[in-house]
């Protein structure tokens, strides 16, 4: 796996998940099972298979967060704020959608903590590209199937 960017902030969520599934979930789905395996006879046994197929997911997300941690590199943003602000890794910014003369709050991050329907972007995603580098009042163009989207950029937040 190549490298992965995460915020500090979606380091410790993928370490606290970690820890729940290992020290929480694991310890409740064995439990499941142990039951399960009491009621006798396991072939014909719907709640053995349902949780085995729920230890299954939960073994196959430890060992994808497991992954994510070993190759992950934490970035820290920019901390220019104010005029000089530029777009960049882990800033908040503050967007006017030309076309639809709307406010959009957009947050970007890597891509294993994107997540569209909350409005964060991934910084290699083609608005996160876009985005990276500008400035206040810079217009950024976004080619997508609708056609050019442009973004005004009114203000950027960087931690």
């Amino acid at each position: 796996m190549a490298t992965v960017k995460i915020t500090k902030e979606g380091l410790a969520k993928y370490e606290e998940e970690l820890a729940y599934l290992k020290n929480v979930r694991r310890k409740e789905v064995s439990q499941k099972i142990k039951e399960a395996r009491e009621q006798g006879d396991l072939s014909e046994n719907a709640e053995y298979d349902a949780a085995k197929d729920e230890q299954g997911h939960i073994e196959d997300r430890i060992t994808e967060i497991e992954e994510i941690l070993a190759n992950a590199e934490v970035v820290e943003n920019a901390k220019t704020s104010g005029k000089n602000a530029k777009v960049d890794f882990g800033s908040t910014v503050t967007v006017e959608d030309m076309e639809f003369n709307e406010t959009i709050v957009f947050h970007i991050k890597g891509t294993n903590e994107s997540d569209s329907l909350n409005n964060i972007i991934s910084d290699q995603s083609p608005l996160g590209k876009a985005l990276i580098g500008a400035g206040k009042g810079d217009v950024v163009e976004v080619e997508a199937p609708v056609g050019t989207l442009k973004y005004k950029v009114l203000e950027i937040k960087n931690k």
